[in-house]
This record gives structure tokens, sequence and C-alpha cells, in this order.
């Protein structure tokens, strides 16, 4: 409870006490101002761009991590040999450190040299190199890529355990009953899956909107701010412009968005346990 309170609450308390000032780091005077850390937030064009950057990313490698690492489970929880090294391999990424992975996609997305653009290349898919993450249309869909391919085996596993867990009495009585593979899928298999998505929901918008690691590594943000998402964002405020106040306004925004998103998705599991 004393180391709780002492890295936690003390915390969060002082946190919250720094958004009412103008606290540099680098600088003596550390003057209250109110409520204008917030007011400039709200007005702040970069933050708005930010928001948007966190939620596209968001909004797309969410559910595509969820829809393939689905797949793969349906596909890697049928009988046939090697099944436990196909499993290995899909989850390899996860325990991956995320710095090396990032490291390693930066190095296949180089526009001279990356291997992406050599094997698009050479199959005459596209005419010259493609500067995946200095483009501004092609950076966060890298990072998405990137992302979604460091993520998926973990869905994979956590279907795979909820594929395991339905009763196969179901099966049974629906072949009985002349069902194909796809009605079982969708009357059964999905269903039965739902509590099982739902967690996988929860815990995936709380990890993205909290993105950041591949952002540093890869783009710093850019080009021209596309890839800036909320935690890189504050970052920059923190350790780049020191300026500690204005950062923990940041912190507490994301607060906010990633509690409403929780309690939202805490209804939804409530409903689907319900059901």
């Amino acid at each position: 409870m004393l180391v709780f309170s002492v890295f936690t609450l003390v915390a969060v308390i002082f946190a919250i006490y720094l958004t009412f000032h103008r606290w540099s780091i680098i600088e003596p005077e550390k003057p209250f101002v109110g409520l204008d850390n917030y007011r400039d937030m709200v007005g702040d064009e970069r933050f708005r761009e930010s928001v948007l950057n966190t939620a596209y990313f968001s909004g797309v490698s969410v559910p595509a991590s969820m829809a393939i690492g689905l797949v793969l489970a349906l596909l890697l929880n049928l009988p046939f040999r090697m099944r436990a090294v196909f499993r290995t391999a899909f989850y390899l990424p996860v325990v991956t450190p995320f710095v090396v992975s990032a490291i390693l996609w930066k190095w296949l997305y180089n526009g001279d040299y990356g291997l992406f653009n050599y094997y698009l290349t050479k199959g005459h898919i596209i005419d010259q190199p493609l500067l995946w993450l200095s483009d501004k249309n092609l950076a966060m869909p890298a990072v998405i890529l990137m992302s979604v391919w460091s993520g998926v085996g973990f869905s994979m596993v956590v279907y795979l355990a909820g594929l395991q867990a339905i009763p196969q009495d179901l099966y049974e009585s629906a072949r009985m009953d002349g069902a194909g593979p796809l009605r079982r899928l969708w009357h059964i298999t999905i269903p039965m899956l739902r509590p099982t998505t739902v967690f996988l929901l929860v815990l995936g918008i709380i990890s993205s909107l909290q993105v950041f690691t591949q952002i540093f590594v890869m783009t710093n943000g850019g080009p021209v701010n596309k890839t800036t998402t909320m935690v890189y964002y504050m970052y920059l405020w923190a350790f780049k412009y020191y300026d500690m106040g204005y950062a923990s306004t940041l912190a507490f925004a994301l607060f906010v968005i990633l509690l409403f998103f929780t309690a939202f998705q805490l209804r939804l599991a409530r409903r689907a346990d319900l059901s």
C-alpha cells in the first residue's frame, strides 16, 4: 500500500498539480497559470491532429489484428502435422522486443535498399521505389502494417484458447442437423467467441491509444506530423520543449479518452456475458 501510494497516487496528484503551472524543467520560475494549459490544449491544432492520427491508427490496426488473428486461429485449430511449429512461428513477433521489430521494419521500408521496394520493383508492380516512411500518405499505413504483424500472434493465441473452450457437442449436433462449415462458423463459433472478441477489443484499443515505440523509432512523428500520435505529442512537450505542465495536461486528456473507451467496452462485455 505504501509503495502504491508513493509511486502511483503521489505521482498522479503531482501530475494534476503540474497541469495548473507553466512547469519548465530548465527554468527556475514555475508560475501558476490556472486553466491556461487546458485552454491551450483545446485550441491546439497539433493536438487535434494527434488525436485524429491516433484514432486512425486504432481504427485500422485493432480490427485488422483481430480479424487476421481469428483466421489464423481457425486454421491452426485444425488437425495437421507441425501445427505447433506454425503456432510458434506466428507468435514469435509478440515476444520480439518492439524496438528490434521497429528497426527491422524500418530497414524493410528503406527507400534505397529496403526489401519491399526491391521485390515490388523486380515484380514490376512499381516503377520507382516508394518512400514508405517519408510519404505523408504511406507513413501511417506502413506503421500500422508493422504493428499488425507484431500483434497478430497475441490475438491468434487468445482466439485459439477461446476456440478450444467451445463444447464439441454443439458442433456434433449442428452436423447431425446438416449444418455445413460456414453455418457452424457463423452460428456457433462466432457467437461463442464473443467474450474473447470483447476482451481483445478492450486490450487492443487501450494499447493502440498509447502507441509510441514504433512512431519514435520509425518516423519521429513525421512526415508533416502525419504519424504524430497523442503519446508521441506528449513526449515532445515533455522532453523536447521541456514543458511538463502542458505535457501533463495532454496526459490527462488521454486518460479521459481511455476512461471513456474502457467504460464503453466494459458495458459491451457485460452485455456479452448476459447473452
